[in-house]
């Protein structure tokens, strides 16, 4: 049985979410990237749903056409043609931004940026391209008519960035694998920490009325709830490892602590609840 599209969403075609930002959804569901990446398109307000190409395959929208003649590119994805060509097409890309190094965000940058010869830009050097420059907290980047603040939200990896558009009515944040449209992210330990993922949740949550764009799952409406229940939930969890470690003593260890906290966890994310076991772990100096 084929799974049911998410409704924000469908791949290969383009998707209006805000007033700067598009949405090509990637052929890559799975249990750590639910839908699939959402590869995002940001342009400065353009054309617009009244075009008549508007929610086709952007392969039949053809360059200049909404959002606009230049689109930034934001996480192109996994290497897969169709889904890059699909990207490609909706605009003329003049940059191409990364969250984070994982693969189901970075393994499509070489090959768009062969496609469109635009640059790359990421917090970690290795992954930008041409004139492209490292990302750092608080580079503000200018392209396609959109402002572009650059916040470091470190946790699920060291080098997480997400990515504020000034544009946008209400306030959206691209948050990366930083806050998911569902559930919870994983802590990639020993690169990422709870320490920080809970700094960064606390960062995102000052910013009261933003909608959140996340690079798995649907949009989220009120960015600041979501923060503030997912610390919430850490929180609660670390008690729970804490008790856990107390009862186990000279037991404890990753996998033990996993058994009895994810008793029940898919094996398909085993592997993540262990990062994550390991991460809370390492916070409470065990």
């Amino acid at each position: 049985m084929t799974a049911a599209q998410p409704e924000y969403a469908t791949p290969g075609v383009l998707r209006r979410v805000s007033a700067c930002a598009g949405v090509v959804l990637a052929p890559n569901p799975g249990p750590m990237t639910l839908d699939g990446t959402n590869t995002w398109i940001l342009s400065a307000p353009g054309a617009g749903p009244e075009h008549p190409n508007y929610g086709q395959h952007p392969s039949a929208q053809g360059r200049g056409e909404w959002p606009g003649p230049d689109v930034v590119v934001v996480d192109p994805g996994p290497l897969d043609e169709e889904h890059l060509q699909a990207v490609a097409a909706t605009g003329t890309v003049v940059l191409i931004l990364v969250t984070h190094h994982h693969g189901d965000h970075t393994d499509g940058i070489d090959r768009l940026h062969e496609i469109t010869g635009a640059p790359v830009r990421a917090a970690l050097p290795e992954f930008c391209r041409d004139s492209g420059e490292p990302l750092r907290d608080g580079d503000c980047v200018l392209a396609a008519g959109v402002s572009i603040r650059v916040l470091a939200t470190p946790g699920h990896t060291s080098d997480s960035v997400s990515f504020l558009l000034h544009h946008d009515e209400p306030e959206t944040i691209l948050t990366g694998d930083t806050v998911l449209g569902r559930g919870t992210t994983m802590i990639d330990h020993p690169d990422g920490t709870l320490g920080d993922y809970l700094r960064s949740l606390e960062r995102l949550a000052r910013r009261s009325g933003a909608m959140g764009l996340p690079a798995h799952g649907a949009p989220l409406p009120e960015l600041q709830d979501a923060c503030e229940e997912l610390a919430e939930h850490r929180l609660e969890r670390l008690e729970q490892v804490r008790g856990v470690a107390a009862e186990l003593g000279e037991r404890v260890s990753v996998e033990t602590v996993t058994d009895a906290v994810y008793a029940d966890v898919p094996a398909g994310v085993r592997r993540a609840a262990e990062h994550s076991i390991a991460a809370q772990l390492a916070h409470l100096g065990l």
